[in-house]
């Protein structure tokens, strides 16, 4: 009866032990107080990627992921602080406190997942071919022997990377990297390569709303699920953020500036 006794009151210090570490792992996330006490949310972004930010004529960055971090931080009471970063190095000034976010399109990786704390999907894009409007590419087995401008470090670089695309990869005659979107399109517009592996969402902008010669194609190679990166371990904020994100979607302002960016409100946030 004493040993059973014992017993007992060991697995009861046990759980209170474990009750108590659980409560410690809550209270050391301070990301969200960080924010707070800073006044700020530093966003890192790639500004030559319309329509989610880019620079305008005025040299001013601007976009749809703008315009939802701005109301967000509306909400939260924190200054937008909008950060231009080297895509290829996102984690690092994730990790150095340059940035408290990637917000700009960011894909839900296995990648992104395994080094960020991640938000939900708040919308869905495609990764596939954009062509010249003459192009005879209509297909990705028309790629065989031509030439692929991609941009480095993106979701599009990935897929291409990814063992499930490797016969498409090995079937290209060369592959041109690019700092950004933009420069792989008129790499495209040039003739030196043949096409463009990107995301569906920028190039549809491009073709409706700065009048571009281009086509995408229907097949893709991934459907991408745009997400929101946080330093791996800033749950409260990430929380915050997405809390934020689902009260202006009930207010009807996701939607008010989803169809300023492509017409109708193409977000996926509940």
């Amino acid at each position: 009866m004493l040993k059973r006794i014992i017993g007992i009151m060991l697995i009861s210090v046990m759980v209170l032990s474990l009750a108590s570490c659980g409560n410690k792992q809550d209270n050391d996330d301070k990301s969200l107080q960080y924010i707070k006490e800073n006044g700020k949310l530093i966003v890192g972004l790639d500004d030559s990627f319309p329509p989610m930010g880019f620079r305008d004529a005025n040299n001013e960055i601007v976009g749809f992921d703008i315009d939802l971090a701005q109301a967000v931080c509306e909400k939260l009471g924190v200054e937008l602080v909008l950060q231009p970063i080297d895509w290829k190095a996102k984690e690092q000034e994730l990790a150095t406190r340059s940035i408290d976010c990637i917000w700009n399109g960011l894909s839900l990786t296995p990648k992104n997942q395994q080094n960020m704390t991640t938000t939900e999907p708040y919308m869905v894009n495609h990764i596939t071919l954009v062509v010249k409007a003459d192009s005879h590419v209509n297909k990705f087995e028309d790629m065989t022997g031509k030439s692929l401008a991609v941009q480095s470090g993106s979701a599009a670089e990935e897929t291409l990377d990814d063992e499930a695309n490797k016969e498409f990869k090995e079937s290209l005659g060369r592959i041109n990297p690019f700092d950004e979107y933009v420069t792989a399109l008129m790499d495209m517009e040039s003739g030196n390569s043949d096409a463009v592996l990107m995301d569906s969402v920028v190039a549809n902008y491009m073709i409706n709303d700065l009048d571009k010669s281009y086509k995408v194609l229907d097949d893709t190679l991934l459907e991408d699920k745009y997400v929101i990166g946080f330093r791996k371990g800033d749950v409260a904020l990430r929380d915050a953020v997405w809390n934020a994100l689902k009260e202006l979607k009930a207010e009807g302002k996701v939607a008010e500036i989803s169809e300023k960016w492509f017409g109708f409100d193409i977000t996926t946030i509940d």
